[in-house]
């Protein structure tokens, strides 16, 4: 079969930017909303999915609008739930904790939040529905677990790529009884 792209997009800056945004709804600013749409401009796609947050999803129906395919919201791309953190500014959080997360999100989840592994295994669910160039719209926890289950990434490599508000990574995916890619570009 035929390779094609994947190319996955990080939503761009919120309102409040620097919390810790799991699965409250915070939109987007008009600007990083802006950004989304001017970085998609360049990409070749056949549809837009994105998660059903507005920081991701507002930005991807301005995108599917613009180039006249179809927008499909999955909430399998919902960036990993933060659970009691949800919405803190880490310099509030205790340090010890925060830590143990960072360096563990397996291990140590945020408090009633998801582990690494909930968010691992709904975003390689999402990545069996994608067989045609896709745009995908979605959040940086997202993007890190999709390169986990398609490039063999582990979670610190995964935590080493930078991932800027409205940054695209593409992915050149062969289709099979297990999906495999290769990444081909990073814009930021």
């Amino acid at each position: 079969m035929n390779p094609f792209a994947l190319h996955l997009m990080r939503h761009g800056a919120t309102e409040r930017p620097g919390r810790l945004w799991g699965h409250g709804d915070e939109p987007s600013s008009a600007e990083g909303v802006a950004l989304c749409v001017e970085r998609a401009r360049g990409l070749d796609f056949a549809r837009v999915v994105t998660s059903d947050l507005s920081r991701a999803r507002v930005p991807g129906a301005l995108i599917a609008s613009e180039r006249a395919v179809r927008h499909e919201i999955d909430r399998r791309w919902r960036e990993l739930d933060f659970g009691h953190w949800d919405g803190a500014d880490p310099a509030h959080l205790p340090e010890q904790d925060l830590a143990r997360f960072w360096s563990d999100p397996q291990g140590f989840p945020p408090p009633e939040g998801e582990r690494w592994s909930d968010l691992h295994g709904r975003v390689a669910a999402a990545l069996d529905d994608v067989h045609e160039p896709a745009l995908v719209v979605t959040h940086a926890g997202a993007i890190r677990a999709a390169l986990a289950a398609l490039c063999g990434l582990d979670l610190r490599q995964g935590w080493a790529v930078d991932l800027s508000y409205g940054a695209v990574l593409t992915l050149r995916l062969w289709p099979g009884k297990t999906p495999s890619a290769q990444m081909t570009g990073l814009l930021t």
